[in-house]
């Protein structure tokens, strides 16, 4: 019975042995699975920072052309308006005078197309 007390013993002992290398592959491959996982979040953060700084400077070219876009019309419609003020300023005068002259000197004709009617 010694034999089979020390079989049953050796038995035990190698399933506990084995129990004890199931737990340490178990960790193993818990420890790997958290190491890929945090790794895969690092590369996607990363990724993720490339993209936000790609799209950045992208909007910002976009932004940057469009701010010039409108800085060039607010230049244009500056310039535009001086032009016509200049304009305004030189001939105002000479306008005033033609329709004041218009409206003063009257000068009563009668019209091309006027036929007096015989009246009897």
């Amino acid at each position: 019975m010694a034999s089979q007390s020390q079989g049953i013993q050796q038995l035990l002992q190698a399933e506990k042995r084995a129990k004890d290398k199931l737990e340490e592959a178990k960790k193993r491959k818990v420890k790997r699975l958290k190491q890929a996982r945090e790794e895969a979040m690092a590369e996607t953060d990363q990724y993720k920072m490339q993209r936000d700084e790609e799209f950045r400077l992208k909007q910002s070219k976009i932004m940057g052309s469009q701010s010039d876009l409108a800085s060039e019309i607010e230049e244009q419609t500056i310039g535009k308006i001086r032009e016509l003020n200049g304009s305004y300023n030189t001939c105002v005068e000479s306008v005033m005078k033609q329709l004041l002259s218009m409206v003063c000197d009257m000068k009563p004709e009668i019209h091309v197309n006027y036929r007096p009617r015989d009246t009897k």
